[in-house]
C-alpha cells in the first residue's frame, strides 16, 4: 500500500465503525494559552473531553498534521539521526466520547492492523498498565483481558506508569493506556533475539504505532484523581511508523512519504544519499524540517523571534545548517523542496498547495538572511578563537554565538577541530542551564484547582448583544504568574469578548448586587473555550448576584477598529489583486494591525486609494448584518472566504458589511458609518510576501488630524504665518543650502590661514617641528587643520593640539610617515594622554584622535604627549 491508500484505508474503516470522519485542526494553535502547536491528535477536542464543549459527535476519527519541538514532547535532537523520530508527523487517530471504551478500541485496532492492512500477527507486541499502588491504581487488567483474544499472554507487557499511563499535562483528564509494539527486524534476527525483549528499549526496528488511551481519571491540581464523568478513547497511531511497517522499511526515511523529498535534494545538491552517514543525517534533516516549516507557514505562523514564530525559524535554521555544513550548500536551496511536498502530500493538505508561491518566498527568504548570519558568525568565531593549537574556546563565547547569532554549537565545533582546538562544552552547558531557566521562571505558571460555586453546563457569552448583565460565578481559581497572584473567573452569562481570533479582551467590571462591592476585570482570556474573567482580587460575597459590566469605550472603539479591518481587506484586495489574504491581524481600542500576502511594498498612491475605499464604504453607512449560526459551506456561497490555519466548525458566524463578507467571531459597530473615518499610518514588510498595514479609526483618527494641524499651525508661525507653508520651506532649504556652502569655504579659508600660522610659528626640537596648541575649535576642523599640514610638510613633523568646544575636551595627535617609521605611535600617545580628561580614543599610526568628559584636563594632556 502507498501512503495514500494507507491514510484511505484507515478513515475508510472507521467511517464504517460510525465515526465521524474530521478534517485535521491547523497545526499552529492561536486561541490556546497552554500550547503553540498541535502535538497530539486529541488537542483539537480538549474541550470536549474537558467537559467545555457538549458532544457534537461521540465517534470520530480523523489524520492530524502534529508538531512536536518543545516542552515535554520534544524529539528535535532525534530528527535525523534515527529511523522513525520527525518534527512534523501525522496522526491518526479514533475517539470516542462517553460511548464506546477498552473492548471496541481493542477489538477494532487489532482488526484494522491485522484484517485491513494485514500485518503479521507474529511481529505485534502489546503493553498493558501494570498498576501504580502508591496512587492505588491496580493493574488494567480488564485490557489485558481483551488483549487475550488475540495474543498469548507472554506477548502482553506489563508497563510501567511513565510507559502506561497517559495524562494531559500537570492536570487534567488522564488514564491507563495499552501500546501496539510491532517488530520489523529481519527474520534471522528475530531469531537470535526475542522482540519481546526489546519492547520499549528503543530499538529503531522494534517499535511502538500505536497507543489506546483509556481516559477515565481527572488528575487534580492537589495530585489526586477523580473519576470522569464521561470515559473516553483517545488513540493516536504514527502514520509514518506504520507506512515503514506496510511498506517493509526499516526507516520511517526510506517510504513513499520521504523519498521523493530526499531525491529531490540530492538533485539539487548533487550529494548521493546512502553513500555517508553524515549527509545521509543532513538530507533526512532537510526532508523532515520542509514539511514542519511549509506547513507552519500554511497555517498563517511565519518564521519570526517570538514564541512559536521562533520555533519554526529555528527548526528551518538547523536545516540550512546541516545543509551548510554536509550539504555544502551556500546558497538557499530548501524552497525548491516545496514543489515536490506539494506532490506527496498535496491531496491530502490542499492548502500547501493553494500558498505554493507565499510559501517558497518566506522560506527563501529566510533561508538567505541566516546564510548572512552564517557568514558573521565564522567570521566571529575567527576573531574569538584561541591563537595556538590544542587551545580552548571560551564556552560563554560558545554560548554567545549561539544564542546571539543563531552559531550552532556542533558547527562551532567543527570549525575549531578543523583548526585542532576545540571548546568548553562545560561552559556552555552553563550558560545553557541558565538561560532554560530564565525561560522556565519568566512563562512558569501555578494554578490551583478551580473551586465549582454551581453547576452550570456552560458559560453563555451575550456581549454580542449587551454590554451588561446579571451573572453569577460559576467557579474560581487562583494563579500565579511572574511573581503575580491573580483569581480567574467563570460566570454563567457574560458580556466580556475574550480575546480571541486577534482582537483584545475586554476590561469592567462586577459590581455585587448585595453588597455594592466593586471588583475590576483587567483582562477576559478564553481556555478551554470557557471565558475566563481575570481579577486581581475576589469579592468577598462570592455566591451573590453580580452586574458584569464591560469598558463600553473601550469595546467601542474596538469594534471600530474590527470593523474597519474588515473593510480595509476588502479594499486591499480590490487595489492589488485578489492574491491578498489576511495572514494575521491585532484589533485593540487604540489602532488596528493587519497583515496579507502581497510580494512588493505598496505605493503611496495605492495606499492612498484603499483608504479612499474604505472611507468611501464608511460614509455609505452600510448596516451590520450578522448571521449567527450558518453552515459553512453555505458561508462560502456567499462570498466569505475560509482562511488558511484558522479552525471552524460547522456551523460559523458571518459578518456582512455591504460587499464585505467574513467569518468572524469579533466585536462590530452595528453601522459602517460609526466607525467615523479610517487612516492607514505604517506600511511594511514582516516576512518574505507578507506586508503589513497600521491603521487607526474614529476618535484617534481626530486625536491625529488635530496634531497635524497643531503642528502645521506652529511651523507657519516661524514663518509669519505664511499662506504658502511648502513654497517658504522650499525658499527657507535653499537659502539654508547657500549659507552652509558660505561657512564650508569660510571654514576652509580660516584652516588654511591658521595652517600657514601655526606652521610659521612651529618649534623645531631635535630637528622635529612641534606644534602644540590649545583651542576652542571643532574636532572634525582640527582634523581638516593636521592634515593640511601633513600634505605641506611631510617629514619630521609632530602636532599635538588640545581643544575644549561645546564645553568638551578633545585632544588630536599627528605624525609624518618618518616619525611612525621610527617607532612612534599616534594611537599610542594619545590614548595614555586621553586618561587626563577622562576619554579614550584611537586612530591610525600616524594620526589619532581622543574625547572625554574632564575639559580641565586638557592641558595636562596635551603636555602629556611627547615623543
Amino acid at each position: 500500500m502507498t501512503s495514500k491508500e494507507t491514510r484511505k484505508a484507515f478513515l475508510d474503516f472507521f467511517e464504517t465503525k460510525q465515526h465521524k470522519i474530521v478534517p485535521s485542526a491547523p497545526m499552529v494553535i492561536k486561541d490556546d494559552p497552554t500550547l503553540m502547536f498541535t502535538n497530539a491528535g486529541m488537542n483539537q477536542f480538549k474541550n470536549v473531553i474537558l467537559g467545555n464543549d457538549p458532544i457534537k459527535y461521540s465517534r470520530i476519527a480523523d489524520t492530524q498534521k502534529c508538531l512536536r519541538v518543545s516542552g515535554k514532547h520534544n524529539d528535535l535532537d532525534e530528527v535525523g539521526h534515527d529511523t522513525y523520530h520527525h518534527t512534523m508527523f501525522e496522526m491518526l487517530g479514533n475517539w470516542s466520547f462517553g460511548d464506546y471504551f477498552k473492548r471496541e478500541a481493542i477489538e477494532w485496532a487489532w482488526e484494522f492492523l491485522t484484517e485491513v492492512i494485514k500485518l503479521d500477527k507474529d511481529r505485534l507486541y502489546v503493553t498493558v498498565f501494570e498498576g501504580f499502588k502508591e496512587e492505588n491504581l491496580e493493574r488494567d487488567n480488564e485490557a489485558a483481558t481483551i488483549w487475550e483474544q488475540f495474543l498469548s499472554k507472554d506477548r502482553i507487557i506489563n508497563g510501567n506508569k511513565k510507559d502506561n499511563f497517559w495524562e494531559m499535562g500537570d492536570v487534567g483528564p488522564c488514564g491507563p493506556c495499552s501500546e501496539i509494539h510491532i517488530d520489523i527486524r529481519p527474520q534471522t534476527e528475530r531469531e537470535k533475539i526475542d522482540g519481546l525483549s526489546l519492547v520499549n528499549q528503543s530499538h529503531p526496528q522494534v517499535i511502538e504505532i500505536w497507543n489506546l488511551v483509556f481516559m477515565q481519571y481527572n488528575r487534580k491540581a492537589d495530585g489526586s484523581l477523580e473519576s470522569l464523568p464521561n470515559k473516553v478513547i483517545d488513540t493516536g497511531m504514527g502514520f509514518e511508523r506504520l507506512c515503514m511497517a506496510i511498506q517493509g522499511k526499516t526507516s520511517n526515511y526510506d517510504t513513499d512519504i520521504f523519498m521523493p523529498i530526499i531525491g529531490r535534494i540530492t538533485e539539487i545538491t548533487g550529494v548521493a544519499y546512502g553513500k555517508d552517514t553524515k549527509s545521509d543525517i543532513a538530507c533526512r534533516v532537510v526532508a523532515d524540517h520542509i514539511r514542519t516549516i511549509a506547513f507552519s507557514i500554511a497555517d498563517g505562523q511565519l518564521p519570526s523571534n517570538a514564541k512559536a514564530g521562533y520555533v519554526i525559524r529555528r527548526i528551518l535554521r538547523r536545516a540550512v545548517r546541516y545543509g551548510y555544513t554536509f550539504l555544502d550548500q551556500r546558497e538557499a536551496f530548501i524552497y525548491k523542496l516545496v514543489g515536490i511536498l506539494c506532490d506527496v502530500m498535496g491531496d491530502s493538505f490542499p492548502e500547501i498547495v493553494v500558498q505554493k508561491d507565499l510559501i517558497e518566498k518566506v522560506i527563501k527568504e529566510e533561508e538567505e538572511s541566516f546564510l548572512r548570519t552564517l557568514e558573521t558568525g565564522i567570521k566571529l568565531l575567527e576573531k574569538n578563537m584561541p591563537t595556538a593549537k590544542g587551545s580552548t574556546l571560551n564556552g560563554e563565547v560558545a554560548f554567545t554565538l549561539y544564542d546571539t547569532y543563531g552559531f550552532p554549537l556542533d558547527l562551532t565545533e567543527l570549525i575549531l577541530r578543523e583548526n585542532g582546538m576545540s571548546v568548553d562544552t562545560v561552559g556552555f552547558d552553563a550558560e545553557m542551564q541558565k538561560q532554560k531557566e530564565r525561560a522556565r521562571n519568566a512563562a512558569a505558571v501555578e494554578t490551583d484547582d478551580w473551586v465549582m460555586l454551581f453547576n452550570e453546563a456552560e458559560s453563555q457569552f451575550v456581549g454580542y448583544d449587551h454590554y451588561s448583565t446579571d451573572t453569577k460565578i460559576v467557579r474560581y481559581r487562583k494563579v500565579k504568574q511572574k511573581n503575580r497572584e491573580f483569581y480567574q473567573l467563570v460566570l454563567t452569562n457574560t458580556p466580556f469578548y475574550a480575546e480571541m481570533g486577534g482582537q483584545v479582551g475586554d476590561s469592567g467590571k462586577l459590581v455585587g448586587t448585595a453588597d455594592n462591592s466593586v471588583i475590576d476585570i483587567f483582562d477576559t482570556k478564553t481556555e478551554n473555550n470557557l471565558n475566563v474573567h481575570l481579577t486581581a482580587k475576589l469579592p468577598q460575597n462570592l455566591n451573590q448576584t453580580f452586574m458584569a459590566e464591560i469598558d463600553v469605550e473601550k469595546r467601542l472603539d474596538t469594534a471600530r477598529n474590527h470593523s474597519a479591518t474588515h473593510i480595509l481587506h476588502e479594499a486591499l484586495r480590490e487595489v492589488l489583486g485578489s492574491h491578498v489574504e489576511q495572514k494575521g491581524s491585532f484589533v485593540g481600542p487604540e489602532s488596528l494591525r493587519f497583515d496579507f500576502s502581497h510580494f512588493q511594498k505598496m505605493t503611496k498612491e495605492e495606499i492612498r486609494r484603499v483608504e479612499q475605499i474604505a472611507n468611501r464604504r464608511i460614509r455609505a453607512n452600510y448596516q451590520l448584518e450578522e448571521i449567527r449560526q450558518i453552515p459553512i459551506a453555505e458561508a462560502r456561497n456567499m462570498g466569505a472566504m475560509a482562511l488558511f490555519g484558522e479552525k471552524y466548525g460547522e456551523m460559523v458566524r458571518v459578518i456582512k458589511f455591504g460587499s464585505s463578507v467574513e467569518l468572524c467571531g469579533g466585536t462590530h459597530v452595528t453601522r459602517t458609518g460609526d466607525i467615523g473615518m479610517v487612516r492607514v499610518v505604517a506600511e511594511s514588510s514582516i516576512a518574505a510576501g507578507i506586508r503589513r498595514i497600521e491603521a487607526i479609526t474614529g476618535r484617534a483618527v481626530e486625536h491625529l488630524i488635530n496634531l497635524q494641524e497643531d503642528m502645521i499651525s506652529t511651523a507657519k508661525e516661524f514663518f509669519n504665518n505664511t499662506p504658502d507653508l511648502i513654497k517658504a520651506i522650499q525658499n527657507a532649504v535653499k537659502e539654508n543650502k547657500e549659507l552652509q556652502r558660505d561657512i564650508e569655504s569660510f571654514r576652509q579659508e580660516k584652516v588654511a590661514e591658521l595652517s600657514e600660522k601655526l606652521l610659521s610659528e612651529a618649534k623645531e626640537i631635535d630637528g622635529i617641528k612641534e606644534i602644540r596648541l590649545r583651542t576652542i575649535l571643532p574636532a572634525d576642523m582640527i582634523k581638516n587643520i593636521v592634515f593640511q599640514l601633513r600634505n605641506t610638510v611631510t617629514e619630521k613633523l609632530f602636532v599635538v593640539i588640545g581643544s575644549v568646544y561645546d564645553e568638551k575636551p578633545s585632544l588630536t595627535v599627528l605624525l609624518t610617515d618618518d616619525l611612525v617609521a621610527q617607532g612612534h605611535n599616534a594611537t599610542k600617545l594619545v590614548r595614555e594622554a586621553a586618561k587626563e580628561i577622562q576619554g579614550g580614543g584611537g586612530g591610525q599610526p600616524f594620526f589619532a584622535q581622543a574625547g572625554g568628559k574632564n575639559p580641565a584636563g586638557i592641558d595636562k594632556a596635551i603636555d602629556l604627549v611627547r615623543l
